[in-house]
């Protein structure tokens, strides 16, 4: 008896103690931390888990509108300019960041300004005051993206966006999160209302919060969010499944421009949580690291050729590359693409650098890399990655991501990163070159001048040498002359000539 009734004490203590870890478990869900004792400021990220994926049809843009509607608008307790002042003394700010698959709201502020930093970045996604003058001053700056900076101030951001929308073509990926033109005519206040009420909700966040914090704060803001937001579900991701590529197909954006922009790229199956993204990123870094002249791409265009500023490659979508050296966390999504940018060239290499770019990515497939490459791009990446995440927002972005992907790496992502790196095998990067990477069914997206010109000499596969205004050594006229020839091979249905001023209108 006596046996009986310490098992059953020792089980009722049990199932008590594990219930309660659960139930910690299950309230700290909400909550990712970065303790960094030498930061005096507090870096603060919200999550919620809606993204432009979950626009309404006719109605692209709204959850870009609604967010921004939160981060740059007045609340039921201040106005936007008020809001201004409060956080110009104390050199704070917060923004958003909204992708395919999340949108994430953002703020720092220095240890002695939490009191007053933190409950106007609560008030800011928690009690909104949706007013018509908002509303219609983000709306109108988010056309006029669309319509003029977009369309006419930037052709490398045009160009990789036209991708984007060719290759994810039918899918809730296709528009950038900004929307299209006509979606964004067609919302009105109530949409974002709507929009709002249905997806940041108190079930559809979590915060991330780093720096040298009260203990205290991660759970504070956490449990003001849940006092203050309405009842709600979690969103559930739409499926995302691009059309198969047949071939080379071809989208020309015609454009009275000075230089030749060209992107191109495919859907690859591999995502952050994968063992062949490490092996990828690795052969992503040697044929096209992001603005690295120690590249292969940069060295045989540029470099050895002179033809543009820089010629790069991806295995994960890296938003606003023109402006930033390193890419951004944030903007995790279940579908990449592995996708090859070149910066503008002169009209009349347009067909010769496509060329010279699709006969490298050629030899790699069918080749692998060398011992010596393999060696020299991972020593490469093992210190250069530790660019990737220089300040403790950052860091706690990329924990964000890490929660998203699943990944569990202590609090430290890039260093999960940099053991993988390390540990890998030449044969492990060629076989996930042979397995992901190909050269057969691509899309591209060209911005060019005379586009109909291009598109015949694509059909009639013409051929395209190339001269240049100061010598150049024999080896690389030898080579220029393999690449004016490199066959193009496509047909009338597989090219299709768009005028700029029809991109991003549906």
């Amino acid at each position: 008896m006596k046996k009986l009734i310490v098992f059953a004490l020792i089980f009722s203590f049990s199932f008590l103690f594990f219930t309660n870890c659960k139930k910690n478990a299950m309230e700290y869900s909400k909550i990712i931390t970065l303790k960094v004792a030498e930061d005096p400021t507090v870096s603060i990220r919200i999550w919620f888990n809606v993204g432009s994926q979950f626009d309404p049809k006719g109605k692209e843009g709204l959850a870009m509108l609604t967010a921004r509607l939160l981060a740059e608008g007045s609340t039921q307790k201040y106005s936007y300019e008020e809001i201004l002042d409060k956080l110009f003394p104390i050199a704070s700010s917060y923004s958003v960041k909204v992708d395919k698959e999340m949108t994430v709201f953002y703020g720092r502020t220095h240890i002695d300004n939490i009191s007053t930093f933190v409950p106007l970045l609560i008030d800011a996604v928690s009690t909104p005051a949706f007013k018509q003058e908002d509303f219609d001053r983000i709306r109108s700056e988010m056309l006029n993206f669309l319509e003029k900076d977009l369309r006419y101030s930037n052709d490398e951001e045009l160009g990789k966006a036209s991708l984007y929308e060719f290759i994810f073509d039918g899918t809730p990926y296709r528009h950038i999160s900004e929307g299209t033109i006509e979606g964004l005519k067609n919302i009105t206040l109530d949409d974002v209302k709507s929009f709002y009420k249905q997806y940041f909700n108190k079930n559809n966040f979590v915060v991330a919060v780093g720096g040298n914090y009260p203990e205290n704060l991660p759970n504070e803001i956490k449990q003001n969010l849940e006092a203050k937001l309405g009842d709600g579900i979690k969103a559930s991701a739409p499926e995302i499944k691009p059309k198969p590529i047949d071939g080379w197909e071809f989208l020309l954006v015609d454009k009275d421009c000075d230089a030749t922009a060209i992107s191109f790229g495919f859907p690859i199956d591999v995502v952050r949580s994968e063992e062949d993204f490490f092996p990828l990123w690795v052969f992503a870094s040697w044929f096209g690291e992001h603005r690295n002249s120690s590249s292969h791409l940069y060295q045989v265009i540029r470099e050895k050729r002179g033809l543009n500023y820089g010629d790069y490659a991806y295995i994960e979508a890296f938003l606003n590359g023109g402006a930033l050296n390193f890419p951004e966390p944030n903007n995790p999504r279940r579908k990449q693409i592995f996708e090859v940018w070149l910066r503008p060239v002169p009209h009349e290499a347009r067909l010769f650098t496509l060329r010279a770019a699709l006969r490298e990515l050629k030899k790699v497939v069918d080749s692998g890399l060398t011992r010596e490459e393999f060696e020299t791009t991972k020593k490469f990446l093992l210190n250069y990655c530790l660019f990737y995440a220089q300040t403790t927002m950052q860091r706690l972005g990329y924990q964000i991501d890490s929660r998203f992907y699943n990944i569990p790496n202590n609090g430290n992502y890039i260093e999960y990163f940099r053991n993988k790196i390390k540990n890998l095998t030449l044969e492990q990067v060629n076989n996930a070159i042979r397995k992901h990477i190909q050269y057969k069914n691509i899309k591209f997206a060209i911005v060019t001048k005379d586009a109909n010109k291009l598109k015949q000499d694509l059909l009639g596969n013409v051929p395209s040498p190339i001269t240049y205004p100061t010598p150049k050594p024999a080896e690389i006229l030898e080579e220029d002359k393999e690449i004016s020839i490199f066959p193009i091979i496509t047909t009338p249905d597989k090219i299709k000539i768009i005028p700029v001023e029809e991109m991003f209108l549906k």
